[in-house]
């Protein structure tokens, strides 16, 4: 979900409804500091009660909080049904994010800032989890999109990536095969003519030092999928690499280099895409469970709440 102007109505209420839950809160606590008349029907101001989740206004707060968090725990319902007439996706998503910061007010008002007993106190850092891992969530959605942007030349879909890698392997090891069959640059051959045979020698070790190089070093990087301990996953050390590679080779054979280096960039290009995608949807495996244990929960205090207090 990408905050962005089409927001603004949401941001607003949002807003609003919390302005107007402090001055009912502010009214109905503290009636000597804040003098604005409510209605009888919501208790005598102060409260009598030490618990002000306890008191009629204390119950709209925990009411309404637990509409919402059943509201928002039905996101993944409405996303597997999508043909379903009950408003759009996008609006879902949009009253997901802003009633769910809303409950930030009302969860404070209708404890009263105090965490209670044990079971109160477990509730409520389970609430601070899920506000924190969406609050996470919501922050990758808005970057991981613009890294992808700033960094990818195109985006790959995912279920393709498998595909891409056996492809880029392929690739790889028929380079490789090339540049592994013997060869002697031309000015060698010159020089072996004249009988210069050392040189001829040192061209061939050139071209197996490289090979060598090219199969511990290029070859397990595009195999991998956990390159973090290979040289060639970090842009600059791998074209410093190259760029030595190329020097041992004659001209006729730099193409061949050139290849598998943007094989390897391509690879790099993949691996970071993968990371950002697990970013991105990785923290709903803590959201989504933590966010679904928070609505069993709140519904099991709200009846132990009712016949505590009835």
């Amino acid at each position: 979900m990408i905050i962005d102007r089409a927001h603004v109505r949401w941001g607003i209420f949002t807003v609003m409804a919390s302005v107007i839950a402090a001055v009912l809160y502010a009214a109905n606590t503290y009636p000597d500091r804040v003098h604005f008349p409510l209605p009888s029907w919501l208790g005598p101001t102060p409260p009598l009660r030490g618990n002000p989740g306890a008191t009629p206004l204390g119950l709209i707060y925990g009411t309404v909080a637990l509409m919402i968090f059943i509201f928002a725990a039905l996101i993944g319902w409405r996303r597997n049904h999508p043909s379903l007439k009950v408003g759009r996706i996008q609006a879902w998503l949009k009253a997901h994010v802003w009633l769910t910061i809303l409950t930030i007010p009302l969860v404070l008002f209708h404890c009263g800032f105090h965490g209670g007993g044990p079971m109160t106190q477990f509730l409520l850092w389970l609430y601070v989890v899920v506000m924190l891992s969406g609050f996470w969530g919501l922050a990758l959605q808005n970057l991981v999109p613009k890294l992808m942007r700033d960094y990818l030349p195109e985006e790959i879909i995912y279920d393709e990536i498998p595909y891409i890698r056996e492809r880029i392997c392929a690739d790889a090891q028929t380079a490789l095969e090339e540049l592994a069959q013997p060869f002697v640059p031309e000015h060698e051959t010159a020089i072996a003519h004249a009988g210069g045979g050392t040189a001829v020698l040192a061209g061939t070790e050139s071209a197996a030092s490289l090979v060598k190089f090219l199969q511990q070093e290029a070859m397990p990087y595009l195999q991998t999928t956990d390159p973090r301990r290979s040289r060639l996953r970090r842009q600059q050390l791998s074209d410093d690499l190259f760029r030595q590679l190329k020097l041992q080779v004659p001209e006729s054979r730099q193409p061949i280099i050139t290849h598998l280096q943007d094989l390897c960039d391509e690879k790099r290009r993949i691996d970071f895409q993968v990371r950002l995608q697990h970013w991105l949807h990785y923290w709903l495996i803590l959201h989504a469970p933590a966010s679904i244990l928070l609505v069993v929960l709140t519904l099991w205090h709200a009846v132990v709440a009712a016949f505590t207090y009835a």
